[in-house]
């Protein structure tokens, strides 16, 4: 289905949202049982820290959103406790954005900052888990069917897939 009306938050942070939604999931499902402790060198985040630090990306740009900017560094869980948290703060910051609520940060600003952070950060994990001998496949994610407001881990079957 292709999109005929969009408004500033619709396309692109909305639909953004949910390509964010539809490539985490595909990196953090079935990651290896001890992956979450993964890190590629000694300095380096370990996997389940990135993952924590993408959910506290989605709390502090729904805080932006909601004009009351905070910031607060989670320590890691459990992969499946933390992947949970990454989607309810995604969908949260997703269901403000569908409101009619007053957006109180320039939809550019939450772009540039939380958002494509949080892109970064999962083409992060995508990599780790390669190098972890875990790989996710490639994917045509033009065919990929991402529309604005399905930001959950449930997504649809990838239909482009390849190795």
């Amino acid at each position: 289905m292709i999109e005929t009306e969009t408004s500033d938050r619709d396309l692109p942070l909305r639909h953004t949202l949910a390509t964010l939604a539809y490539r985490a999931a595909k990196v953090l499902r079935d990651a290896p049982a001890d992956f979450s402790v993964w890190r590629p060198g000694a300095t380096s985040r370990s996997a389940g820290e990135i993952l924590s630090h993408l959910s506290d990306l989605c709390d502090w740009a729904l805080s932006l959103a909601q004009g009351d900017e905070r910031w607060t560094t989670t320590a890691p869980g459990s992969w499946t406790e933390d992947s949970k948290r990454f989607f309810t703060a995604l969908t949260a910051l997703d269901q403000y954005l569908s409101s009619s609520a007053e957006l109180h940060a320039p939809a550019g600003k939450l772009f540039q900052s939380a958002i494509a952070d949080a892109l970064t950060h999962v083409g992060q994990l995508g990599m780790m888990r390669r190098l972890a001998g875990a790989p996710v496949r490639g994917e045509n994610y033009y065919v990929a069917e991402i529309g604005a407001g399905r930001t959950g881990s449930e997504q649809v079957p990838a239909a482009g897939e390849f190795d």
